[in-house]
């Protein structure tokens, strides 16, 4: 039976509030979107073997090699490749190489003040209700929405997680999965996939949780910053980017279910996604 292999990561925070209760989404000192994202990976060999040779072409690179990022004791660039760390000419030559190989990205997007709103919607019904800051729930339930599509059938799926937090949570993901795959069963009489294994990693130790990285960067920098540049040229190597709170169209009058998926035929543009921040943000 062949086998799929994912690597998951995130990008942006979970953070809602500061202390005492301050509300800080909607501020600069959090990300305004939270997001997930799962990268389909055909030849994870092939990937991890062109990115450690391009990071021995970078690191001897005379032009490059006195960076301050590049320098092992940084723990940066010359360990692993990470976007928001990577100066531009690394950046560059990295979304080139990711170009060659054949990459599918799925994402979710959460607005957070769209969260926020949901919170203070429990709340108002059970005044007990916390959100937990660890936002696992949150990150949880786009995992969920993540995989609620699924893909190939009867493939075995190799599921890489990129770590969060002090410790792995490969149980509870593990049981998230499973959860999506008992209901299928229970609704259409079968398994969709073969065996499932999932695991934690740091992206130091993954080429292909890096790829997912560079590709979030250019989603959440599209995002954030409105910048579109990133997002346009590796549109090709997104699949589906299922937003949550997008403003939805309208049929007769009336909005359909939440969430605006963009894909091949319908592509993620400032145009298309109206809303998206304004302001120069470090991200």
């Amino acid at each position: 039976m062949a086998t799929t292999h994912y690597f998951v990561d995130e990008a942006g925070d979970t953070t809602l509030f500061g202390r005492y209760g301050k509300v800080l989404a909607n501020t600069d000192a959090v990300s305004r979107f939270f997001m997930v994202a799962r990268l389909e990976v055909d030849d994870i060999g092939a990937l991890q073997a062109e990115m450690d040779a391009l990071r021995a072409e970078l690191m001897a690179d005379p032009l490059l090699k006195t960076v301050p990022s590049m320098q092992a004791a940084a723990g940066k660039t010359a360990l692993f490749f990470h976007a928001k760390d990577d100066v531009p000419e690394v950046r560059h030559a990295v979304f080139k190489l990711l170009l060659r190989h054949d990459l599918r990205l799925s994402a979710v997007v959460k607005e957070k003040q769209h969260l926020l709103a949901e919170v203070h919607r429990h709340q108002a019904i059970n005044p007990k209700h916390r959100y937990k800051a660890d936002g696992h729930d949150i990150y949880d339930d786009l995992i969920a929405r993540l995989f609620g599509r699924f893909g190939e059938f009867g493939v075995q799926r190799h599921i890489t997680f990129a770590v969060r937090g002090s410790k792995p949570r490969t149980a509870v993901l593990k049981a998230v999965l499973d959860n999506i795959d008992e209901g299928f069963k229970g609704d259409f009489g079968f398994a969709p996939h073969g065996h499932t294994t999932v695991h934690s990693d740091y992206p130091s130790a993954s080429a292909g949780l890096q790829a997912c990285d560079y590709l979030l960067w250019a989603l959440q920098r599209f995002y954030e910053r409105s910048e579109e540049r990133y997002l346009h040229a590796m549109w090709p190597k997104f699949t589906r980017v299922l937003d949550l709170d997008a403003p939805a169209p309208k049929t007769k009058g009336k909005p359909v279910a939440a969430g605006v998926a963009f894909n091949e035929k319908h592509p993620l543009t400032l145009e298309s996604r109206a809303g998206v921040w304004k302001k120069d943000r470090e991200i």
